[in-house]
């Protein structure tokens, strides 16, 4: 068993034209043998955002805290603390915080894509 606070993790830090001010953090994955799934949390400062991608997985997010927005099917949905997000493959998606405070994130994928 693994128990951690994520803020523990060392965080990969992305700022390029694609991606502003996204701190990722592996919390559970290959390297604790965690065969099926891997956890990421997420970490976008204010006006930050993530890539707007596809991929072949799906993954789940649930918004931990602070307020941001999903890009769907050609529009952004709003989106804050509580809220659950299931993203099937090949869907293009992207976050952005809309807010004054950080949003944070995690993120499930399955084992065998890259981590971060």
């Amino acid at each position: 068993m693994k128990i951690v606070a994520y803020k523990d993790v060392p965080a990969h830090e992305f700022n390029s034209d694609k991606v502003q001010g996204v701190a990722g953090r592996v919390v559970i994955g290959k390297a604790d043998q965690a065969h099926n799934f891997c956890m990421r949390v997420f970490t976008v400062k204010p006006g930050g955002f993530t890539p707007k991608h596809s991929h072949a997985w799906e993954h789940e997010v649930f918004i931990h805290s602070g307020i941001g927005k999903v890009y769907q099917d050609s529009e952004w949905r709003v989106v804050s603390s509580g809220t659950a997000i299931f993203i099937p493959g090949n869907e293009e998606h992207q976050f952005m915080n809309s807010g004054e405070d950080d949003f944070v994130f995690v993120c499930l994928i399955p084992s065998g894509v890259d981590e971060i």
